[in-house]
């Protein structure tokens, strides 16, 4: 096939060109140039997607996007390349659903909605909102017989430039005391953004269209195995401490951003995402060892620097302390 990528160099992107390439695909990049391509790109063509067309030439089987956040760009794209691209994958989120709390979400699930189609400002609150305009917009320009909507959850592994998943195997690695939320049973829910490039490129192969949820199965993993696989990746002797999420909120550590991929009470149903459809179209997720494993050994690679997700060392500190003092009265 010959692709055209926009972006292409960082996390998904870089894997699923890296993916594409070893499967002898032929590709292009579009991007600002501000990164260097992964190996075995064949061309490149140097532009901001906001500011020029310089696509005005050439034809591919497909595009893959994997960096619109907001409508205009998928419009515009769509527009631009309609009658010189014959299918469109854009990666989107599971954030697009209405009622995050709902067990078992699948595609059929109620979207979120945001009246002003031309919002364009970023925010925690307005990225899945955003990202429904933008499937909305493809689906104008594009039959859905040549588009395919992807809805990844967390994504995660080597190269992610959020350390929301990191945060985990590098802080055991650290040893010592580790604060945990709940108890090892507490559910997760992932992709390895190598799975997930594996299963674009073969359902790109394939023809596949339609929406689909990517992510691992409900109740696959737990934080836990993923505090336990790191221990033993690492050697680490690292005691986890499992704390109640009562106490932790009193104490006023913020789920997820605090301690990364917590969601306290009813809003761990955010991680019983309903992937059964991808995986019939054969979406496989690697055991949670291998992600581990990978994770460290990237980390390592870009020279251990600070995680930019998770509480500090004199935080957890803290809370541990107070957690200390409530067991002993």
């Amino acid at each position: 096939m010959r692709l055209l990528v926009i972006g292409g160099t960082q996390f998904v992107g870089k894997h699923f060109v890296a993916e594409a390439v070893r499967r002898g695909h032929s590709v292009t990049l579009f991007n600002r140039g501000s990164k260097p391509a992964p190996a075995g790109v064949q061309h490149i063509i140097t532009g901001d997607r906001n500011a020029d067309d310089r696509l005005g030439e050439g034809e591919w089987d497909a595009v893959v996007d994997t960096s619109a956040y907001v409508p205009r760009q998928v419009r515009e794209l769509a527009t631009l390349l309609d009658p010189r691209v014959e299918r469109y994958l854009f990666i989107s989120t599971i954030s697009v659903y209405a009622d995050p709390t709902a067990l078992n979400q699948d595609e059929t699930g109620e979207l979120s909605r945001l009246d002003d189609d031309s919002a364009e400002e970023v925010t925690g609150e307005t990225y899945g909102l955003l990202k429904v305009l933008a499937e909305e917009a493809l689906a104008a320009a594009y039959p859905p017989e040549r588009t395919l909507v992807v809805r990844p959850g967390i994504i995660v592994g080597p190269d992610d430039p959020t350390d929301r998943f990191s945060y985990w195997p590098v802080r055991v690695a650290r040893g010592g005391e580790v604060l945990a939320p709940h108890g090892p049973s507490l559910p997760m829910q992932w992709i390895d953004v190598r799975d997930l490039a594996t299963w674009l490129v073969s359902s790109l192969e394939r023809g596949l269209a339609g929406t689909y949820n990517a992510v691992s199965e409900a109740g696959q993993f737990t934080l836990g195995q993923v505090l336990e696989s790191s221990k033993t990746a690492t050697g680490s002797g690292a005691e986890i401490i499992w704390v109640d999420e009562e106490f932790l909120i009193e104490q006023g550590v913020q789920p997820f951003a605090g301690l990364p991929l917590w969601f306290p009470g009813e809003l761990a149903n955010m991680w019983s995402v309903d992937g059964s459809r991808a995986h019939i179209e054969g979406l496989r997720i690697r055991p949670v060892e291998e992600t581990v494993a990978a994770t460290l050994e990237w980390h390592e690679s870009r020279g251990a620097p600070e995680l930019k997700f998770g509480m500090s060392i004199e935080r957890e500190r803290e809370v541990l302390e107070a957690w200390r003092r409530t067991e002993g009265s």
